[in-house]
C-alpha cells in the first residue's frame, strides 16, 4: 500500500532528511520561521495544549552566550549555523487551556492544578511539538540539527526561567558542505511493531 504523500515529499521529510552538521551562509528569515510555526501548530497534543516555546538566538551576543553551554562537539556548528532555536517546555501552559480548549475550560484546574502533573505533561507534549517543528523545518526546504548535548541548567539560567524547561537546541539553515554523516541503521518493522 502506498502513502498518500508523494515520494518527493516523503524523501524531503523523512528518507533523505538528515541531521545537518554544517550549513551554508544563507540566512533563515523570520518569515520562514513564521511559516514553519503556522504549519506545525496544527500537530495534535493532549488537551490541545501548546507547551512548546521557541527562543530564536539571532544576535551575536546571544549566540556567544549559548555556545558556551553547548557540548564541545556542538559548539562550532552552533556558532556557525544561520539560525539557532532553543526549544523549551512551558510548565505553566495550563493558563492558556481555557482559550485553547473552549469546550472544556475547566481542564485547566481539573487536570493540571498540581505542578508535577503539569511538568510531566509539558515535557511529553512539548517534545511531541519539537518533533513537529523539526519536520516543519524540513518542509520549508531547510535542514535541522537538533542537539541535546548541552548544559541544560546553564541554558535555562541564561535564557529561560524556572517555569520553562529546555528540551533541545536546533541549528537551522540550508545544508553546507559535508553536512551529512553516513546514514545510520534503523530498526525494521518486525523489530518494533507487535500485534496483540
Amino acid at each position: 500500500m502506498s502513502l498518500v504523500l508523494d515520494a518527493a515529499a516523503q524523501d524531503l521529510l523523512f528518507r533523505e532528511a538528515r541531521t545537518a552538521n554544517s550549513f551554508s551562509d544563507e540566512p533563515v528569515t523570520d518569515e520562514q520561521v513564521q511559516a514553519i510555526y503556522d504549519l506545525v501548530k496544527f500537530g495534535p497534543t493532549a488537551f490541545n495544549q501548546t507547551p512548546l516555546r521557541i527562543t530564536l538566538v539571532r544576535s551575536p551576543e546571544a549566540r556567544e552566550r549559548l555556545v558556551k553551554h553547548m557540548a564541545e562537539g556542538n559548539q562550532a556548528k552552533t556558532a556557525a549555523a544561520p539560525l539557532v532555536a532553543i526549544l523549551s517546555a512551558d510548565n505553566e501552559f495550563h493558563e492558556e487551556l481555557p482559550a485553547l480548549l473552549p469546550h472544556f475550560p475547566q481542564a485547566k484546574d481539573a487536570f493540571f492544578a498540581e505542578r508535577p502533573v503539569r511538568e510531566h505533561s509539558a515535557l511529553v507534549n512539548a517534545a511531541l511539538q519539537a518533533a513537529y517543528f523539526i519536520v516543519g523545518v524540513r518542509a520549508a526546504g531547510l535542514a535541522a540539527g537538533p542537539m541535546t548535548g548541552l548544559d541544560f541548567a546553564g541554558v535555562q539560567k541564561e535564557f529561560l526561567d524556572a517555569d520553562h524547561t529546555p528540551l533541545m537546541v536546533v541549528n537551522i539553515g540550508k545544508p553546507g558542505e559535508n553536512a551529512w554523516f553516513p546514514r545510520s541503521p534503523r530498526l525494521e518493522f518486525d523489530q518494533v511493531v507487535t500485534t496483540v
